[in-house]
C-alpha cells in the first residue's frame, strides 16, 4: 500500500500540487474509509481494485472533488458534480465575515445567488439556526445537488432553492424578502482568461464567466440589491483578485457602503455591501 500511494503521487506530480494528498484522498475514497484512517491502518491495508483507473483520471487533470463526489466546505462535507463549481476555501471568507456580523445583528433571512451546491447558504444556516434562506441557481442539476446537501446536512426545513434565472426581466419579483444577509459567488472569470484544466475542462462554464472584463452578473446583481436587501442588511460579494476597484465602484454608484477583505493568499476576494448611511 505504501508503495502504491508513493507511485501515485509521483504519477501525479505534473498534475497537481498536491500529488500525495490526491493519491490518499482517491486510494480512502475506493475503500470507503477516511483519509485518516487511511493513514493509521496503512500497513494493513491492500491496494483495492480500481485504484489505477481513478489515477488515470486525476492524471487526466479531473478534480479530485469530482472523482469522489464530495468536497469539505467551512468543515461541512458537500456533495459536488460537474453541475457546480468545487467549494473552495478562499470562499469561506464569506462564511466567517458572516458570523462576524452575525454576532451583534444575527440574520433572519437569508439568500444565496447563485448557489451551485448551496455551500455558501447552508453553511450560513448552520451558523445561523434561527434563520431561513433560499438558494437560487439558473441550473437545475445544480439545484439538485444542493437539495441533495440540504437532505444530507439536516437543513431542509430551513432551506429553499429556486430555479430561477437573474438575466430574466423581473426575476427579484419571485423573491420573497428582504433579506438580511445576501450571500454570492457569482461568474466573475473573464470570458479572455486562461484557466487551468482542471477548472476549465470540468467545472460548468455558465458559472464561471462574465463577459470580457467579468463584470457582467455584478452590473445585473448590485443594482437589483434595492430590491432585496433590508435596510441594515449586508451584501457579501466574492470577487476575483483584480475586481475590487471595478466592483466597487460600481457598487458606490448604486449608493453602496463598501469593504474589502482579502482571502487566505492576500488576495482581494470579498467586497462587504451595506446601504450607505445604515448602521
Amino acid at each position: 500500500m505504501a508503495a502504491a500511494l508513493r507511485q501515485a503521487a509521483q504519477a501525479l506530480e505534473t498534475v497537481s500540487e498536491t500529488p500525495r494528498l490526491d493519491a490518499e484522498l482517491l486510494m480512502a475514497h475506493l475503500l470507503g474509509i477516511s483519509r485518516q484512517d487511511l493513514l493509521l491502518d496503512l500497513p494493513k491495508l491492500d491496494v483495492p481494485d480500481g485504484f489505477s483507473a481513478l489515477l488515470e483520471r486525476r492524471k487526466a487533470h479531473e478534480p479530485v472533488a469530482h472523482i469522489v463526489g464530495e468536497r469539505e466546505f467551512w468543515s461541512l462535507p458537500f456533495q459536488v458534480s460537474a453541475d457546480v463549481l468545487i467549494p473552495r476555501p478562499d470562499s469561506e471568507i464569506l462564511i466567517e465575515t458572516a458570523v462576524e456580523i452575525g454576532a451583534d445583528h444575527a440574520p433572519k433571512q437569508i439568500l444565496d445567488l447563485g448557489t451551485g451546491s448551496g455551500a455558501l447558504l447552508l453553511a450560513a444556516l448552520a451558523e445561523f439556526p434561527k434563520a431561513r434562506g433560499v438558494g437560487i441557481d439558473a441550473s437545475a442539476g445544480a439545484l439538485a445537488i444542493a437539495h441533495n446537501n440540504a437532505d444530507n446536512l439536516g437543513l431542509s426545513d430551513r432551506a429553499g432553492f429556486l430555479l430561477l434565472d437573474w438575466t430574466a426581466a423581473g426575476w427579484t419579483n419571485a423573491l420573497d424578502g428582504p433579506f438580511d444577509l445576501i450571500l454570492a459567488n457569482p461568474p466573475y472569470v473573464s470570458t479572455e482568461a486562461t484557466l487551468a484544466r482542471e477548472v476549465a475542462d470540468y467545472e460548468p462554464h455558465q458559472a464561471l464567466f462574465a463577459g470580457a472584463r467579468g463584470m457582467d452578473d455584478y452590473e445585473i446583481i448590485i443594482p437589483a440589491l434595492d430590491r432585496l436587501l433590508s435596510d441594515n442588511g449586508t451584501a457579501l460579494l466574492e470577487i476575483g483578485f483584480d475586481q475590487a476597484a471595478m466592483v466597487a465602484e460600481l457598487a458606490g454608484k448604486n449608493r453602496y457602503a463598501v469593504e474589502c477583505k482579502q482571502d487566505l493568499s492576500g488576495n482581494d476576494r470579498l467586497l462587504v455591501l451595506r446601504r450607505a448611511g445604515s448602521s
